[in-house]
């Protein structure tokens, strides 16, 4: 349905002069000239009011229906093939595997990534405070469980550099790592680990880690790297330092025992980290050489033992003993710390899902199929929870080792299994000879991993492109290296979620004016050349309007009402504004604070003869107004579905304000509201459109007249 406006007939042309108006006519000498010059009959799109009550029941019974029905429909429709896919999904690649295709790239990916897992399974477990059976136990079982839950086809899953800080940083509060007891709760901790992960994947929660900026994740990570490598300088330097995850005690540390200095494994373990070093970059630059960024940390481990059994350096301490056979069956024990044990099970758990659902995503775009993040959250977890009773400690996907995965050609998770196997081998038959391992070759495959973690190119991008974002990178970065893990991670997101409330109660808003030659209106400030109207504002509102906004919109408004720009005004020449259009189209909610901000900001342009209008509110938006009584408040006819329709009515009444002086003096004297009787001779009346007829004609014929 649409609102006619009908021009008058041209024998009523000259007695109607308020109906025929031209603004800016290309022969006026002055914008504010009137013409009485030919017009035609424009119609305004008639917005559709929903019913309050009637839209209310039958909107929410049907979205009610219509989820039951899809789940229902997705239900019946699913085959017995999709039901295996639903709970184990490595059967989709399983049931479609190229064996002269893929199997080569899947054993050679394999084998690579395995032989890399093997020494660095190890320095991880050194890293989080445990012997290294249970790094090597860490990257036994949770890969074979991973397989077939999991639905990443080149994630890489095991010990990592991140989550054994934290594990050390958490767990030597409680128990010095020597005591039987700091293992027994590594176990629980995977354990509690893998229940979250499930508990998320079923609820579908994954989405709650959003609000972890990356650049929260990157400055902690950055932090994170330098407290790894200066806690593994221990065995470069050849005395003990204190275990901490602040910069402050652990440098204070190093200076401290000076005096105690070793140089036989700081020879050696410098080294061994530059050899990593230079195979990890030719690996990365040259792609024929891209087996050294794998062979490295075998490489490191093989030299090292290769001296130690030569020469037997006393002042070079080895691993030493590692158990023999692969893990027994036992269930996790003290159950009692659970309760303190729960933050570091969060953070584990955020880190998991950032990092490796991250990963398996990226991975997934590459390679050409689709990936389920709660799925794969549900895999880390039963990979984790099948673990923690073959006395693992928590685990999640590497990006270094799943890099190398990817890059060495891996196509489905046989490469996984093939990972598997060879650390199964490793514990059958190679544990006597780790025992000769250097402590300080370990060191360096840790410090060598975690350099990359140092994220100096996001800092600078950050640096250039949002300075706001630089600054919670810094702050997370220097709040993590000075008050430890937690905090750090603490204040970051605390900056990251203060950032997001003050972003959401200071919306975005814009005044918009009208491109030369168009009916489309776009912001001011982006595009000069747009103009605006005497006596008319015309904003837009860019998010959603609830009670932490409220107040920030209506100070907004207030200042736009003051501030006008003569320079860009045409239209009839007026002393102050009498229309205020609110664009609500980026407006997707609006509640109940914000219904009655309206309410009173309707009733404050009212007492000062301002007319509030709105134009193009969603369904959802215009409902919540239909029911709080707003649209009868401010009238339906002051609702329009483009921002075009309301400025050609407001200017109407614009035009009819200038000719007639007097009504301008119609509150202090105690008369009828100017506006009303502007409404009634509307009802009683047919008016001539301004916008399309010969007042825009004008208008754009002033645009293109440059001696205008």
């Amino acid at each position: 349905m649409d609102r006619t406006y009908a021009s008058p007939s041209s024998q009523n042309l000259t007695a109607i002069t308020t109906n025929s108006v031209d603004f800016a006519s290309s022969s006026s000498p002055s914008p504010t000239s009137m013409s009485t010059g030919g017009s035609r009959a424009v119609k305004i799109i008639q917005l559709e009011h929903p019913s309050a009550t009637a839209s209310s029941s039958s909107e929410t019974a049907s979205a009610s229906a219509s989820v039951v029905s899809k789940w229902k429909a997705r239900m019946k429709g699913m085959t017995w093939k999709e039901w295996i896919e639903l709970f184990f999904p490595c059967y989709r690649w399983t049931r479609t595997y190229k064996v002269r295709e893929y199997l080569q790239s899947d054993l050679m990916a394999g084998i690579t990534v395995g032989i890399m897992l093997v020494p660095q399974s190890m320095s991880y477990a050194k890293l989080a405070g445990l012997q290294p059976i249970y790094g090597l136990y860490s990257g036994f079982i949770p890969i074979f469980v991973y397989t077939i839950f999991g639905s990443s086809r080149q994630l890489a899953i095991g010990p990592v550099a991140l989550t054994s800080l934290l594990v050390s940083n958490v767990l030597s509060s409680i128990v010095e790592p020597s005591d039987t007891l700091y293992t027994e709760l590594a176990i629980l901790l995977a354990l509690m680990v893998g229940i979250l992960e499930c508990i998320m994947a079923l609820l579908r929660l994954g989405w709650i880690i959003r609000f972890i900026s990356h650049s929260v994740i990157s400055g902690f990570t950055t932090a994170s790297a330098f407290v790894i490598a200066l806690s593994q300088a221990k065995y470069f330097l050849g005395y003990e330092i204190e275990r901490s995850s602040k910069i402050i005690p652990l440098v204070e540390s190093i200076i401290s025992g000076a005096d105690k200095f070793a140089w036989p494994p700081f020879i050696m373990g410098s080294l061994m980290l530059a050899i990593l070093l230079t195979m990890k970059h030719l690996g990365k630059t040259r792609k024929y050489l891209r087996f050294l960024r794998a062979a490295g940390p075998l490489t490191a481990v093989v030299l090292g033992t290769a001296f130690v059994k030569i020469y037997h350096p006393p002042s070079i301490s080895l691993v030493g003993d590692i158990p023999q056979g692969l893990p027994k069956f036992s269930v996790p024990k003290q159950f009692g710390h659970v309760k303190s044990l729960i933050p570091t099970t969060v953070l584990i758990t955020g880190v998991a899902i950032l990092e490796s659902v991250g990963i398996a995503k990226a991975l997934a775009a590459k390679n050409g199929y689709e990936l389920d993040s709660n799925q794969e959250l549900f895999g880390l977890g039963v990979a984790n929870i099948c673990g923690s009773f073959f006395s693992i400690y928590p685990t999640t996907g590497s990006f270094s080792r799943s890099a190398v995965n990817h890059e060495s050609g891996a196509k489905t998770g046989l490469s996984g299994l093939v990972m598997g196997i060879i650390m199964g081998c490793a514990l059958l038959f190679l544990t006597p000879v780790f025992e000769y391992i250097p402590q300080c070759a370990l060191a360096a495959i840790v410090i060598s991993a975690v350099i990359g973690l140092v994220d100096y190119d996001e800092a600078k991008f950050l640096w250039r492109v949002d300075k706001k974002d630089f600054l919670l990178w810094t702050i997370t970065c220097t709040t993590t290296l000075l008050l430890g893990i937690e905090i750090g991670v603490l204040v970051g997101v605390g900056v990251s979620l203060a950032f997001v409330i003050h972003e959401s109660a200071n919306p975005h808003i814009a005044v918009l004016g009208r491109l030369p030659g168009t009916t489309i209106y776009r912001n001011t400030q982006q595009y000069p050349e747009a103009y605006t109207y005497n006596g008319i504002v015309i904003v837009r509102i860019d998010a959603p309007i609830y009670f932490a906004n409220t107040s920030y919109i209506k100070d907004r408004l207030r200042d736009y009402e003051i501030e006008k720009e003569e320079s860009k005004g045409r239209g009839p020449e007026v002393s102050r504004i009498h229309f205020v259009i609110l664009e609500m189209a980026p407006v997707t909610y609006i509640d109940s604070s914000a219904v009655q901000a309206l309410k009173e900001l309707h009733q404050e342009y009212k007492s000062r003869d301002i007319q509030l209008a709105i134009s193009n509110p969603n369904r959802e938006v215009l409902l919540t107004l239909a029911k709080a009584g707003v649209i009868d408040l401010i009238g339906k006819e002051w609702y329009f579905v483009r921002v075009h329709d309301a400025v050609q009515v407001c200017l109407q009444h614009v035009q009819r304000l200038t000719e007639f002086p007097k009504a301008r003096d119609s509150l202090a004297e105690n008369k009828p509201s100017l506006f009303q009787r502007l409404l009634n001779q509307r009802k009683d009346e047919f008016f001539q459109p301004e916008l399309e007829s010969g007042v825009h004609e004008s208008l754009l014929s002033k645009d293109t007249n440059p001696q205008l």
